[in-house]
């Protein structure tokens, strides 16, 4: 009896604390919603004589302005709804709101499917965001915002890439990084939209699609008071990024592998795409609140929807294509396999003028491929020199190597350091400018010179592939030409290991890449199998002396015909 006495005190005094402020604030947990405010002021706007807003506040002096914008409001309700409710925000103490969290019901079915957010820069803090979460597959996950440091982090996850913002499943958001105040048609963003797409059902994302809208200087709108540069429905981007072995589970959330990237400017005028808005008009009386309340009066947001983003993406007037392959299958980023940077091929850190000049994009491990006039029109073919699949019309390429995945999105595994000091280089050129790579360069040293340059002209090998129209795949279309890179990437190893048998190579040095159990093993370690018999054997031959089998070894590696050495 005297335990439950001493239990049922302890709950009276958390009661008390309680009523003091929410529980879960600056705790050392994820907090998934705004403290509850204290000392409310109930406000009947409208003057109707009902309850449709309450001003209270967190931390102890923070004011936040709860408005009821679908009249469900009732006397005494220290809250809004997450439903089409709106709440505001004074994060500078200044009496000015400058955080916005809008919820719609855009369906009519009674539960929210939009969330906007509008966050303004304050003291010290310059995050400025104008940003909606449509819910297209129900599951009520939209934006997180962290209440402990009242900031916007969409990138809170749990493990590597299981977001708490709604990039799993299919989802779609539109954002741009600019004061809604400064911008003439609010209509428009500049992610404008990244979509995300469930094929299987499983929850998670098997492919994204990024859309950008990119700014054009606007006299007229300077003249008016906004900026001089504004979103006008033209797009200067499309991009996708495709999980190719459809390997992403739990704890495995993001795993894209390929990004194909179109660029050009005003390749695109969506502005006839409307969507309609509903349930975003409030109280005309509560405008007053806003900085700028000219979001409320929107009725149509204009943007590419995921069931017209390829239709749209491909009809594209595009001036560049830009490839990227993760070839050490590290890429858990939530949006794509980020882009390496047409650039030198050695300068490594962001913004240096190398290839990951992008301060996103991952310091070795993956191979781009640019084609600066988009003579091959945004095509990819399997290259028979490689077994891999390559960006047609592709004028260079590079693979900065991480073979064994040490150093992970710009991050060393071990947090002993940020980035390799010393890599292996591949560099591949289309030297007769039909839209094939033909030349391949080694740098396998690290010395950032290259210290083998084979030509497949001067082998006397063709190199023009079969060309893929991706304008006209679907996502079943990229599983299964993966596969097929995959499967002939392993027996075209495994005739080589007949051969390495054949010429008396001890086959036990290569017992670790033998071994293969997915889909990817299968694509690297054949390709390294391959590559490793082929220079044990071409080492063989020159300290025999034996040029003839040197030619023909070249011929059969570079033809990915093994065959001819047996």
């Amino acid at each position: 009896m005297k335990k439950f006495i001493i239990s049922f005190s302890t709950l009276l005094i958390c009661l008390a604390a309680t009523a003091q402020g929410y529980w879960n604030q600056g705790l050392q947990i994820m907090p998934l919603r705004i403290p509850v405010g204290k000392n409310p002021e109930f406000m009947d706007l409208n003057g109707d004589g009902r309850q449709d807003a309450v001003k209270s506040y967190i931390y102890d002096d923070i004011a936040i302005l709860w408005l009821d914008e679908d009249g469900n409001m009732k006397e005494g309700d220290i809250e809004g709804d997450t439903v089409n409710d709106c709440l505001l925000v004074d994060r500078n103490w200044d009496g000015k709101y400058d955080l916005i969290v809008k919820w719609a019901d855009q369906t009519g079915n009674g539960k929210a499917d939009l969330n906007l957010i509008i966050e303004y820069p304050r003291d010290g803090i310059h995050n400025i965001n104008y940003m909606y979460v449509l819910d297209d597959d129900g599951d009520g996950v939209f934006n997180y915002f962290d209440w402990n440091i009242l900031t916007l982090s969409c990138w809170e996850k749990n493990g590597i890439s299981d977001f708490y913002t709604d990039y799993s499943g299919n989802s779609t958001f539109l954002k741009t990084h600019r004061k809604p105040d400064g911008m003439q048609d609010l209509r428009f963003q500049w992610e404008n939209p990244f979509i995300f797409y469930d094929y299987d059902g499983d929850g998670l994302s098997e492919m994204a699609v990024r859309f950008c809208d990119g700014q054009q200087p606007d006299k007229e709108a300077e003249a008016a008071g906004y900026d001089l540069m504004q979103h006008q429905g033209w797009m200067h981007w499309f991009s996708m990024g495709i999980d190719m072995d459809n390997d992403n589970a739990a704890g495995n959330d993001f795993d894209f592998d390929m990004t194909l990237n179109y660029r050009g400017e005003k390749a695109i005028d969506y502005r006839s795409l409307s969507h309609p808005l509903r349930n975003m008009r409030g109280l005309p009386e509560a405008d007053r609140f806003f900085p700028d309340p000219r979001y409320r009066l929107l009725t149509e947001l204009i943007y590419p929807d995921r069931n017209q983003a390829f239709k749209v993406g491909f009809s594209g007037k595009w001036k560049r294509a830009l490839f990227v392959w993760d070839e050490d299958d590290d890429c858990g980023r939530w949006e794509r396999v980020e882009l390496y940077d047409n650039m030198d091929a050695f300068k490594t850190g962001s913004n240096k003028g190398g290839l990951d000049n992008n301060p996103q994009a991952d310091v070795t491990g993956d191979r781009g491929e640019w084609d600066e006039d988009f003579s091959g029109g945004g095509d990819i073919y399997i290259g028979r020199f490689d077994g891999r699949i390559h960006l047609y019309g592709a004028e260079r390429g590079v693979w900065r190597i991480d073979q064994n995945t040490r150093y992970y999105q710009g991050f060393n595994r071990s947090w002993q350091n940020t980035a390799p000091d010393r890599f292996a280089t591949v560099e591949y050129l289309d030297g007769n400018g039909n839209g094939f790579m033909d030349c391949i360069q080694y740098d396998l040293d690290g010395d950032h010179r290259y210290e083998l340059t084979v030509s497949l002209t001067e082998l006397g090998l063709d190199d023009r592939c079969e060309v893929l129209d991706v304008s006209g795949m679907k996502y079943k279309d990229y599983t299964r030409l993966f596969k097929k890179v995959s499967d002939g990437m392993w027996d075209r190893a495994r005739t080589a290991l007949k051969v390495a048998g054949k010429y008396g190579l001890e086959l036990h040095w290569y017992a670790k890449l033998q071994d293969a159990h997915s889909l990817r093993e299968r694509y690297h370690n054949g390709w390294w199998l391959q590559f490793y018999i082929y220079k044990d054997l071409e080492d063989r031959f020159v300290r025999s002396g034996d040029a003839g089998s040197l030619k023909r070894l070249a011929r059969a590696y570079y033809s990915g015909n093994w065959k001819e050495m047996l």
